[in-house]
């Protein structure tokens, strides 16, 4: 996914910044504890789709930096 496209996006319940975890394939938010996953190359960016995300969890100590491609 470009960067330049992650740098643009922001999560529509917090309107933080997300990251992107590549391993995983989602666009994480910090601020709101959600992760949108990426389905065929697109941010699924409904907060319907959005993955809740614990306290513990290793998405949210990442850092919120973007892995480079």
């Amino acid at each position: 996914m470009d960067q330049r496209l992650i740098e643009m996006l922001a999560c529509p319940v917090s309107k933080a910044p997300v990251f992107l975890a590549e391993e995983r394939q989602l666009l994480v938010c910090p601020t709101s504890k959600l992760a949108y996953p990426i389905k065929d190359g697109i941010p699924a960016m409904l907060p319907e789709d959005a993955i809740k995300l614990e306290d513990g969890d290793p998405l949210l100590r990442s850092g919120g930096g973007l892995a480079p491609k």
